[in-house]
Formats: structure tokens, C-alpha cells, sequence
């Protein structure tokens, strides 16, 4: 794997690990200069805290990152986040047309990438980014299996 990946992958799965003590599910998101390689944002989920249940680490980064950058679309920015993304975060992804998307674990239930509603195969995505998922997926896998057998 290229050690770039793993780098940055290691950094959104450190925001993972930031959310446990909050009691968050710990997932994390990095959105990264895809030609520079700068870490332009990052984020942890914060659901619980914010009682928000759009508050989930691919919203926040990206919400953070279009700050930054002051404008609405991040074309050629990538993102890698620690868990495949949901609908909604899909959803995102595609409207703020990210070059690539990078994830770690597989979401049987909840993912919409890999697994269920697969949103990126439909005609009506308005923009597809190149995907890349297992990135450290055993790591990812770790630490919500950790935090869910932590919950019961």
C-alpha cells in the first residue's frame, strides 16, 4: 500500500479514536489536497455531542474543508474515512464532487458504497469520484467492534 494512504488513513483512524470518550461511534474523516497532499481538514463523528444525526465525520470534514477553502465544491480534494460511508455521506461526497473516496472498514448494514443502496452505481449520482476501500480495514474493523462490545 502506498505509504501516503496508510499515513493519512492512520490520521483519520486517530479522530476515530477521539470520539470514544465521547461516547460517539468512533469514525474518522480526513480530506486531503489531492495534488499537494495537504491535510486541508478532519473530523471525528459528534452525533451524540451535537444531537445532530448529520453530524457524522464525512459531514464534518467536508462542511470544514469548503470553509477553508471558501467555496462549495472541493474538485481534487480526496477523502478517506475509517468506515464506508452511509447514504447521506455519499450523498456529500458526490456533491462536493471529491476526486476520490478512500475507506477502511466495510458497513454491511449502513454502508451505501460497497454495500446497500450502492449510490455511486446509480444514473442519477451527478458525480462518481474514484473509490479505494479496505484501506487498513482490519484497524478500522478493531475499533468499532472494541466500541460496540464496549456498549452491551
Amino acid at each position: 500500500m502506498n505509504r501516503l494512504y496508510s499515513l493519512n488513513m492512520n490520521i483519520a483512524l486517530r479522530e476515530a479514536e477521539s470520539a470514544v470518550p465521547r461516547d460517539e461511534v468512533p469514525v474518522g474523516a480526513v480530506i486531503v489536497d489531492g495534488n499537494t497532499g495537504k491535510i486541508i481538514a478532519r473530523a471525528s463523528n459528534r452525533v451524540e455531542q451535537l444531537h445532530d444525526p448529520t453530524a457524522h465525520a464525512e459531514i464534518l470534514a467536508i462542511r470544514k474543508a469548503c470553509a477553508i477553502l471558501g467555496q462549495k465544491r472541493l474538485e481534487g480534494c480526496d477523502i478517506y474515512v475509517t468506515l464506508e460511508p452511509c447514504t447521506m455521506c455519499a450523498g456529500a461526497i458526490s456533491h462536493a464532487r471529491l476526486r476520490r473516496l478512500y475507506f477502511g472498514a466495510m458497513d454491511i448494514k449502513g454502508g451505501a458504497v460497497e454495500n446497500g443502496v450502492k449510490f455511486f452505481d446509480h444514473s442519477s449520482c451527478h458525480h462518481v469520484p474514484e473509490i479505494y476501500g479496505g484501506i487498513q480495514e482490519t484497524e478500522s474493523h478493531k475499533l468499532l467492534t472494541a466500541f460496540f462490545r464496549n456498549k452491551r
